[in-house]
Formats: structure tokens, sequence, C-alpha cells
């Protein structure tokens, strides 16, 4: 399989998933911050959430990492660890900037469908592949950064937070350029591998919904 193979399988799952981002991407909760109607309360819930996501993303990572070390795809995994471990220092700066520390938001208790997202994370990590994971994040990245792009805008303007504060959301505001040719390349090694089609479209479609359904849970909170 050519990586023009996996392009074409990434195109098709984008278009398939073009009205769940829409509804990501257009959410209330977003919406709401912009307007500053969300409470400390509820930006302390998206922090506690965040710490037992990106936590369990971390060991998630790592596990694929042993089970698929010596393929071609680990520098793309080892990349992806090394930025969420960025990320878990940067949403700790956050939490402190509303009052958590680190051992707080260790204590936060989650909302099962807020954490859902984690769990399926954590099955890739247990039963999936590089493939897999290399599309449902090529895809849930890009909505995901949009939103945070927007929740760092409107932080600093209605919530008066501080550039330091604000990293978490200035990290994925923007996916580098690299790192979709570097999925589609992880994509196509593991179509050369025997991995489904039907199994790339499947991961990234659940994520996606795990996705959504994270910010309605933060809506309620």
């Amino acid at each position: 399989m050519a990586k023009a193979d996996a392009g074409r399988i990434v195109g098709k799952i984008r278009a398939q998933l073009k009205t769940i981002d829409n509804r990501i991407c257009r959410h209330p909760y977003i919406k709401a911050l912009e307007a500053g109607e969300i409470s400390k309360k509820s930006l302390q819930g998206f922090a506690g959430h965040q710490f037992h996501i990106i936590g369990s993303d971390l060991r998630s990572i790592a596990q694929l990492i042993n089970r698929h070390g010596t393929l071609k795809s680990r520098g793309f995994l080892v990349n992806l660890l090394q930025g969420e471990a960025a990320a878990f220092e940067a949403l700790l700066k956050f939490g402190r900037a509303l009052g958590l520390s680190e051992t707080k938001l260790a204590a936060y208790e989650p909302a099962p469908a807020g954490v859902a997202y984690a769990h399926y994370v954590a099955w890739l990590g247990c039963y999936g592949s590089d493939a897999e994971l290399a599309g449902a994040f090529l895809v849930n990245f890009a909505a995901w950064g949009a939103n945070c792009a927007r929740m760092g805008k409107a932080l600093r303007k209605r919530y008066k937070m501080k550039d330091q504060d604000l990293f978490f959301f200035d990290l994925f505001a923007e996916t580098p350029p690299e790192f979709e040719k570097a999925a589609l390349g992880v994509i196509s090694v593991g179509l050369a591998r025997g991995i489904q089609p039907r199994l790339i479209v499947r991961a990234a479609r659940l994520l996606q919904g795990f996705e959504l359904l994270y910010w309605d849970t933060m809506a309620e909170i």
C-alpha cells in the first residue's frame, strides 16, 4: 500500500465524520466560554478530567510502544508520548492557576462519559494497532486543536488568565504540519502489514464520538 492509499482512507474518514466534527467545533461549551459564562468550578472540572485523560493516554501510548517498539512507527509513537508528557506538565500549571494542586487534580472524581475517550485510547494501547491509533489521532487532533485554540483566546480575553498558565491550550492549538505526514506513514506501513482499513475507519469514528461525549460532559458540570 502506498501513502496515497492511506491518504484516501483518511480523506474518506474526514468526509464521513464532517457532521460530528462540526458539532465538536461549534459546541455550546466553547460558545459559553467565549461569552464568559463558564464558572471557575466548571473550568476546574475541565482540568480534572484532562488530568485523568492525559495520565491515562501516557500509559496507553507507552503500552503501544511496548507492543510495537520494533516497528517503523516507534519514532511516531515516541513523539506522541513526549507530546503527552509536555501536555501533562502544562496542565498542572493550568490547574494551579485555578487553585488545584496536583494532589487535588488526582483526587478529582471524573464523570464516566468525561473519560470515555481515555478508556478507548487505553483499549487501542492494549489491543489496537499503531495504524489505528495514528488514524484516530490524526482525525481527532484537528477538532480538539481548534477548540483548544478558541479556549486559549477566551481564557485570556474573558478570564484574564496569564500566558504561562495557558500553555496547555497553546500546545494543541496547531497541529504541526509534519504530524500528518508522519501519521500517514504509520497508516501506510500498517496497511502493508495487513491492518484492515475498516479498523482504522472504526477507530477514528469511535474516538471522535468519545470526543463529542467529552464536550457534552463539560457542558454539564
